[in-house]
């Protein structure tokens, strides 16, 4: 890869990610959705990266300086005593030539803790890297916490679930986007019915103004991990739902948010639990709890 190619594909990544954000703070957001925008998932559910594109992400010009920096990720990794195979895996990869044939390259599928190595034993001067870190760290630690959900004390529950949240109302965004409810109103319409079937009636400003929250504040970052939880299932059972089931038009697909809200807080109810609108408020939001995860890592 020449550097006009490398600065075309480095440009057709960051076009990507940009493209694909859903509002003026996703954009913000360049770190993450770089980062997210080149992950992969195999058939067996688990996520990886490819090298070659992580090099393009870390602005590495030259794919033997960047095997440089993978040797020192795959020293770090045996030396905290993992297999290097699970997390470096070599993987060959085709490129048409000219006169019609093929050319073999070679790549690599990474973990995310491969990726955390390499960011840790990048180049420090260049901001990509730096900004690689905080995200890696952050998002390993988060992986490790949903894997030993049960062995969590509260706080670090409501971070796990939260982040998962994230995730999938990212899906859900794209299912009722496919179903007609297009525009940021729409979608503000759609997840109101949600709230109101899961909430009793209670729309998100009735639950914001029951929480005491600020108008800058979001709901989701002040409910305890039972909320969360609630909400959770709620999100991805109407994602469900709605691909299932083909619904088409912004009124149907309000309708299957509140039923869905609805059976949500009936089973809650069945099982003798608290309705959400009744559970606590937590004293610390999901952004200070997170400052503190950060401050934790340094």
């Amino acid at each position: 890869m020449n550097e006009k190619e490398f600065e075309e594909q480095l440009q057709a990544l960051s076009e990507r990610v940009l493209s694909k954000a859903l509002s003026h703070e996703e954009k913000a957001n360049y770190t993450e959705s770089l980062f997210e925008s080149i992950r992969h998932v195999n058939e067996y559910g688990e996520e990886f990266w490819y090298a070659r594109e992580m090099q393009i992400a870390l602005e590495y010009k030259q794919w033997r300086r960047f095997c440089e920096v993978i040797e020192k990720a795959k020293d770090s990794c045996k030396n905290s005593g993992n297999t290097i195979i699970e997390h470096f895996a070599n993987v060959g990869k085709t490129s048409p030539m000219p006169n019609g044939g093929v050319k073999e390259i070679g790549d690599m599928q990474l973990s995310r803790y491969a990726c955390y190595l390499i960011v840790q034993n990048g180049d420090p001067r260049k901001k990509v890297i730096a900004l690689g870190q905080s995200y890696f760290a952050i998002k390993t630690r988060q992986q490790e916490l949903i894997e030993h959900f049960d062995e969590l004390d509260e706080d670090a529950k409501r971070l796990a679930i939260r982040h998962e949240m994230i995730e999938h109302n990212k899906m859900l965004v794209a299912a009722a986007k496919d179903s007609g409810v297009e525009t940021a109103k729409d979608y503000a319409v759609f997840q109101n019915y949600g709230y109101k079937g899961l909430y009793g009636g209670l729309g998100a400003k009735e639950i914001h103004e029951r929480k005491g929250l600020k108008k800058s504040q979001k709901i989701l970052d002040h409910m305890g991990y039972e909320e969360l939880a609630a909400n959770l299932f709620r999100a991805t059972q109407t994602e469900s739902k709605l691909r299932r089931e083909n619904i088409q038009g912004k009124s149907k697909a309000n309708q299957a948010h509140y039923e869905v809200g609805a059976e949500v807080r009936n089973t809650i109810q069945r099982l003798g639990g608290t309705m959400p609108e009744d559970l606590p408020t937590p004293e610390k939001s999901i952004q200070q709890l997170e400052r503190e995860q950060r401050k934790n890592l340094e």
